[in-house]
């Protein structure tokens, strides 16, 4: 499926790779992605799945 993305809502585009340690699969969050998203340590990403494969990240605050 082809997605259609309009330039102009385009912040940055950035890529990261997976390592595999056991059953824990982890990437880095790119700096560009963490300032973007006002992230702090203890905040969570929400990651959702769509049919068309797709994902959304969604941050959740850490409620201290």
């Amino acid at each position: 499926m082809i997605m259609k993305i309009e330039s102009e809502d385009i912040v940055c585009i950035e890529e990261t790779a997976i390592t595999i340690r056991s059953y824990r699969r982890r990437t880095t969050v790119p700096s560009k992605i963490y300032q973007l998203l006002n992230l702090e340590p203890g905040d969570s990403l929400r990651w959702i799945g769509m049919k068309d494969g797709t994902v959304k990240i969604i941050p959740v605050r850490d409620k201290k």
